[in-house]
């Protein structure tokens, strides 16, 4: 079970801990919402999970005690020499625990082989890196799952839809690859210190025919709602083989057009932007 606020304020003060507010640093003190995030997840024995960002071991224990392999990454050299002493001896086999920049290393070292047959990611993912690192997760080989605890802001940024302010770059890549199935609402109380708004857990599961952006063509699409207002007539002509004759073409058939803003282009249409001859990519769902 996780450590009760009292308990894990016991705990950091035994390691001289402080928590850091840069680093997302609120440690799950709830253990509804632990059970929850494995149940989510779909999580059983054998199953290969990536952890971003252990902190305290708490859903670690949980995912170890499920029989799950978890490899994790943790940035904080305190935390990570903790989950060192307290977790490696009790799981030798099954948790694989690296220092490190989770951007860097989105998939927490896991062996390319081991990420081909398949695997899942569970995490309470810190908010400052929650975009660039599920960008680094979207060019790699692909989690089957993704159950990921966000600032509620960030959950529905990723699950928005065309034609609101929430709606970005990030939005598309995320449901171009995935389907958002129901998750479940986190309180501020059930995390020590607690955080100043609510969180989510995010449920993520990869689609059938994952569908991934060419590099040059999200570089295309960022840029795109960098500059929200403009029109994707003045946007785009320019930075397309065909003066941009093929996509807005498209985009007639649907009722769209130049004159639209990027916000109000659905994704199945921004999946027909390319800014090369070459396509972008139906992910394997091996």
């Amino acid at each position: 079970m996780p450590l009760s606020p009292s308990a894990t304020r016991d705990l950091l003060d035994q390691l001289g801990h402080f928590p850091k507010r840069a680093l997302g640093q609120n440690f799950l003190v709830d253990g509804n919402i632990v059970n929850k995030s494995l149940e989510l997840a779909g999580v059983r024995p054998g199953d290969t999970v990536v952890e971003i960002g252990p902190g305290l071991g708490t859903l670690t224990t949980a995912l170890l005690e499920a029989g799950a392999d978890v490899w994790a990454v943790e940035f904080d050299r305190h935390l990570h020499a903790h989950l060192e002493a307290s977790l490696l001896p009790r799981f030798p086999q099954t948790f694989h625990l690296m220092e490190g920049d989770a951007v860097e290393h989105p998939l927490a070292g896991l062996p390319a082989d081991r990420a081909a047959a398949g695997f899942k990611v569970v995490a309470n993912l810190p908010y400052s890196i929650s975009t660039p690192w599920m960008d680094a997760v979207f060019s790699g080989p692909l989690p089957t799952n993704l159950v990921l605890m966000l600032q509620q802001e960030a959950a529905q940024r990723y699950a928005a839809k065309p034609g609101t302010k929430q709606f970005g770059a990030i939005s598309i890549f995320l449901q171009s690859a995935f389907d958002i199935a129901p998750g479940h609402k986190v309180s501020a109380a059930c995390f020590h210190p607690r955080p100043d708004i609510e969180s989510y857990l995010l449920n993520l599961v990869r689609k059938a025919a994952p569908f991934v952006f060419a590099p040059e063509t999200k570089h295309l699409v960022r840029a795109c709602f960098q500059q929200r207002r403009k029109q994707l007539g003045a946007l785009l002509r320019d930075k397309l083989p065909d003066q941009g004759a093929a996509w807005f073409a498209a985009l007639a058939a649907t009722g769209h057009g130049p004159k639209n803003r990027a916000e109000e282009i659905p994704v199945s249409l921004w999946q027909k932007l390319q800014v090369s001859s070459r396509p972008s990519i139906t992910a394997s769902t091996a």
